[in-house]
């Protein structure tokens, strides 16, 4: 299955669209669009949506905990959405790699995700 990455920005809040599984060259593509906008913003906020994800490669793995240890304090907010149990459970998963608060929507809760980061 290939991966599928589209991101938007929006002011300080990048949206990510994820669906396959995430690879190494995934994070090629997005990771300079996040850093670039943490240099403009200091703090930014992550609206990451999981359509038919599937999670991440080995490579793609190592790439998240890199980018996590060196942001660690850079993000304020993240909206996990999506309509799979375990994307639920990765909300409480992630929480120890960021200062970031990090709430799980339902796809039919996109809206209520988009205001929450816009708070």
């Amino acid at each position: 299955m290939t991966t599928h990455v589209d991101e938007k920005i929006y002011g300080k809040v990048m949206e990510l669209h994820l669906n396959g599984t995430l690879t190494k060259e995934d994070y090629a593509r997005f990771v300079p669009d996040t850093e670039e906008l943490i240099r403009q913003h200091d703090k930014i906020r992550m609206l990451v949506i999981m359509d038919d994800f599937h999670g991440w490669d080995a490579g793609a793995l190592w790439e998240d905990i890199k980018w996590d240890a060196k942001h660690f304090n850079h993000v304020e907010r993240i909206a996990i959405v999506g309509d799979e149990r375990w994307q639920k459970w990765m909300t409480g998963f992630c929480q120890p790699f960021t200062t970031a608060t990090v709430q799980y929507f339902e796809r039919d809760h996109l809206p209520e995700a988009r205001a929450w980061l816009g708070d």
